[in-house]
């Protein structure tokens, strides 16, 4: 079997594993011969034409049966919803050295942002050809997706998973874990194909094959640095379309609380980590100390404190609007991140946000740029504040942008003219975004701006130096 429509969703215990461990390794069933072909592609590719970068697709044909597979769009589907997007960045990766990659966290295109804990982006790393240990797959860490930092101790190696297997093997990861390439000892050529997914829309249900409502832990783990239960319940809940649900386990122990303040400044990350998420399961007392904590003087303990006040529930709203004002633009950042977790129930703080997308600092434009496609009502107004981002003078933001009112889908059509403005931008995500805006936006003004763009800069997969013309 080769091809099937229907997604093969993953089961709860996937699910527990994606949400503890921070990836899978699956794998597609195309023929031996489907991958002789790909792989003749790629090297026929890469020899005579080097890499293809962003035009990876359309110049090896055969990859788009991949992301078709059943089991790649179940895995996708069930991590970030039925509506995923195909970002415009794609790579593939070949590695035929005997050095190791340095361990690190993939960019967002020069984008300094807070990183999302909650699966809004996923990458899948794809391998067309027989990849043992030797051959040099990419090595993953369990369970580092939400550390910020290389907290790891001298036996990170003896945690690391390789991506090994038979050809059409692949690794659905989340997109911040910390990984890296592994020696390549064979010396024979070794493809990873990369591409990035985006959430398009919260959750309002689950999107896997879901069979029990509550968490639990995994029947079985790799080996993991810490433990965060409090996170993965929370990441559990959010994936059901829960927003807020630990403020259910609210207590008022002082001396709990105290402790979990001391623990928020501990220089070990998982552990302040956990503090944050405790925190915030602590009712109105938790947040207003995270609150406070929002404005320390440390940088950690100010970003996860944010991480807290951004599943803290409708409590932590008022504050994190008058942290807007605040002269740290870092802490005006976080405020901005935690309250685009909280969607629609942040509705009130749409107001002050736009007012913040013509301010000096770019990162404070960027950051709100995306707040505001996440928190995606009252509609009107943030359409409008979405507009004037697509004319930013910063390419980041206008890419941003785009992403955000590919969000909001059709209440965004009021855009549509200054959408078209984008697709003749100098930047080519500016230029790819604004034409996913146009898609998901889907009204008949927009699928006509969209269809003429596509008309103009439509591709020939055939053509190369070496086939200009014919046939």
């Amino acid at each position: 079997m080769e091809k099937q429509s229907k997604p093969l969703l993953l089961t709860d215990e996937q699910m527990r594993k994606f949400i503890t461990e921070g990836f899978l390794i699956l794998k597609t069933d195309f023929s031996k011969g489907f991958h002789e072909k790909l792989n003749d592609q790629l090297l026929n590719v890469y020899e005579e034409e080097g890499n293809p970068g962003n035009n990876l697709l359309p110049r090896v044909t055969e990859l788009q049966r991949v992301f078709e597979h059943p089991v790649i769009t179940g895995a996708l589907t069930s991590v970030l919803g039925p509506d995923y997007m195909l970002h415009a960045h794609r790579h593939g990766h070949y590695n035929a050295s005997e050095v190791a990659g340095e361990w690190h966290k993939d960019s967002y295109w020069g984008y300094n942002r807070m990183r999302n804990h909650h699966p809004w982006w996923a990458m899948i790393m794809y391998f067309p050809q027989d990849t043992p240990a030797e051959l040099g797959p990419t090595g993953i860490l369990p369970g580092t997706q939400n550390y910020d930092s290389r907290v790891f101790d001298a036996d990170e190696l003896d945690q690391e998973v390789k991506a090994c297997g038979e050809a059409g093997t692949f690794a659905l990861i989340h997109y911040d874990i910390w990984h890296r390439a592994t020696p390549n000892t064979l010396g024979n050529p070794r493809f990873m194909l990369k591409f990035e997914f985006m959430r398009t829309q919260a959750p309002t249900k689950p999107s896997w094959n879901n069979a029990e409502s509550e968490w639990k832990l995994p029947e079985s783990t790799s080996p993991l640095f810490a433990q965060h239960e409090v996170m993965w319940e929370e990441t559990w809940n959010w994936l059901t379309g829960k927003i807020g649900s630990m403020s259910e386990k609210a207590t008022n122990d002082s001396n709990f609380i105290e402790n979990k303040l001391n623990a928020l400044e501990d220089d070990y990350e998982p552990v302040a980590l956990n503090a944050a998420y405790e925190l915030a399961c602590c009712g109105k007392y938790g947040v207003q100390n995270l609150l406070s904590a929002l404005h320390h003087e440390k940088a950690n303990v100010s970003r996860l404190a944010a991480y807290g006040l951004s599943i803290a529930g409708k409590d932590a709203i008022p504050g994190l609007i008058i942290a807007l004002n605040s002269s740290r633009t870092s802490t005006v950042i976080r405020a901005i991140f935690a309250l685009s977790e909280h969607r629609h129930l942040a509705a009130e703080a749409v107001p002050a946000l736009t007012q913040l997308v013509e301010h000096p600092s770019v990162i404070i434009r960027r950051s709100v740029t995306e707040a505001l496609g996440m928190i995606a009502t009252p509609a009107n107004e943030i359409v409008a504040g979405l507009t004037k981002c697509l004319q930013d003078p910063d390419a980041q933001t206008r890419f941003m942008a785009g992403l955000s009112l590919a969000r909001i889908g059709a209440p965004a059509d009021s855009a549509v003219p200054q959408l078209e403005v984008a697709l003749q931008d100098e930047n080519r995500y500016v230029r790819a975004h604004a034409a996913e805006a146009l898609r998901y936006i889907g009204t008949e003004q927009a699928n006509k701006a969209l269809i003429t763009f596509l008309f103009n800069s439509r591709w020939c997969p055939t053509t190369t130096p070496a086939n200009t013309f014919y046939p």
